[in-house]
C-alpha cells in the first residue's frame, strides 16, 4: 500500500494589499500623485515577493501568462490566455510552441530567471518576440544596472529603458515591455523577475494626455503612466496572489490524504508553475495514475481545472 503523502512546513502566511487610495480608478494627470501611489503599490508587492510563500512560482508563472497575453494582443495576433496555454502545455517535447507560444515563453523566461540577466539572454529573448536584434537592445542592460547603481526610483529605471528599446526600434515595444519588468524587478532587488508592467499595457490608467490614447515608452508622459502600471498592477497582483494562496492551502490540507506513489513531485508542479497536464507522467506516475489523482483533487476542491474541456484537460491553483 502506498504510504500518503507527508506535508512540508506550510505557514498560513499574511498577504499583503494594495491600499484602495493607492489603487488608480482613471488615468491621473499629477505625476506626484502617480508617484506616490507607485510607492505604496510597490511596499505592498515587495512584502508579498519577499514572503518566500511555496506558491510563489505559480504566482509568477500566471502573471507571465497575462503579460504574455497582453503583448500577443499588442502584436495584433487574437490568442488569449487559454490559447496561449494550450499551445505550452499542449505541445509535444521538442515541438515549436508557434509565435503565440514562443511569446509565452519570452515572458516564463522572466518569471522564471534569476536577474540580472546577460546579452545572451535578451538576444533569445528578442528572437522569440520576432523583433530583430540590434547591439543598442544590449547596452541597455548596462544602462539599466547604472540606474539600479544610482539608487534612482524604479519605475523610473523601468520607464528609461524602456524608452531607449523604442528609441532603436520603434517597432520592439514588446521588448521594450519586456526590458521595463525587468528593470522594475531589478531595482527592486527581487531574487526573480515579475511581470507586471505588461499585464497593464491596455489598461485604461495608461490612457494619458489630452487625448487620452495609450501612453507609449517613446511618449512624454510614460513616467508617469508607468507608475499608475505599477500601482494598478500590483493591486491586481496581489489580488490574484490571494486566490492561490487560498487554493494552495486547501491542497496542503488534503496533502495527507493523497496515497499516490509519485504525488509528491505532482503536488510542487502546481506550486511552481501556472497549470499542469491532466496527462503528467514521471518516473513514480503513468498517465491513468495522474488522472485519476486530479480527479481526486479536484473532488477535494483542491486544485482547478484551467481548460474547460473533457479532454486535454489542465489543471493549476
Amino acid at each position: 500500500m502506498n504510504r500518503p503523502v507527508t506535508p512540508t512546513s506550510h505557514p498560513i502566511i499574511p498577504l499583503p494589499r494594495v491600499p484602495a487610495w493607492a489603487v488608480p480608478r482613471s488615468t491621473i494627470d499629477s505625476d506626484v500623485e502617480a508617484a506616490y501611489m507607485a510607492g505604496s503599490a510597490l511596499n505592498s508587492l515587495d512584502n508579498l515577493v519577499c514572503s518566500n510563500a511555496p506558491w510563489i512560482g505559480a504566482w509568477r508563472q500566471r502573471l507571465a501568462l497575462k503579460a504574455a497575453a497582453a503583448s500577443v494582443k499588442l502584436m495584433r495576433r487574437t490568442e488569449d490566455e487559454s490559447a496561449l496555454r494550450d499551445a505550452w502545455y499542449l505541445r509535444q517535447p521538442g515541438d515549436d510552441p508557434g509565435p503565440a507560444g514562443n511569446v509565452l515563453l519570452a515572458w516564463r523566461k522572466l518569471a522564471g530567471r534569476s536577474l540580472p540577466v546577460s546579452v545572451e539572454d535578451l538576444r533569445s529573448v528578442a528572437d522569440l518576440l520576432g523583433i530583430t536584434w540590434s547591439d543598442v537592445f544590449a547596452e541597455c542592460i548596462e544602462e539599466v544596472a547604472d540606474g539600479v547603481r544610482s539608487a534612482a526610483p524604479a519605475p523610473v529605471i523601468a520607464a528609461r529603458a524602456a524608452t531607449a528599446i523604442m528609441h532603436e526600434d520603434p517597432k520592439a515595444e514588446a521588448l521594450a515591455w519586456w526590458m521595463a519588468d525587468l528593470a522594475l524587478s531589478w531595482r527592486m532587488a527581487w531574487r526573480h523577475a515579475v511581470p507586471l508592467l505588461a499585464t497593464q499595457i491596455h489598461a485604461a490608467v495608461l490612457r494619458t494626455g489630452h487625448d487620452r490614447r495609450r501612453a507609449r515608452p517613446d511618449s512624454p508622459d510614460y513616467e508617469r503612466a508607468i507608475c499608475l502600471a505599477v500601482a494598478a498592477g500590483a493591486a491586481e497582483a496581489c489580488r490574484l496572489a490571494a486566490g492561490i494562496a487560498q487554493q494552495a492551502e486547501r491542497l496542503h490540507e488534503v496533502t495527507p490524504k493523497l496515497r499516490a506513489k509519485g504525488a509528491g513531485d505532482l503536488i510542487a508542479l502546481l506550486l511552481s508553475d501556472d497549470a499542469v497536464s491532466g496527462s503528467f507522467t514521471s518516473k513514480a506516475m503513468t498517465r491513468w495514475a495522474s488522472r485519476r489523482l486530479f480527479d481526486r483533487l479536484q473532488q477535494l476542491d483542491a486544485v482547478r481545472e484551467l481548460s474547460g474541456r473533457p479532454t486535454f484537460r489542465l489543471y493549476g491553483l
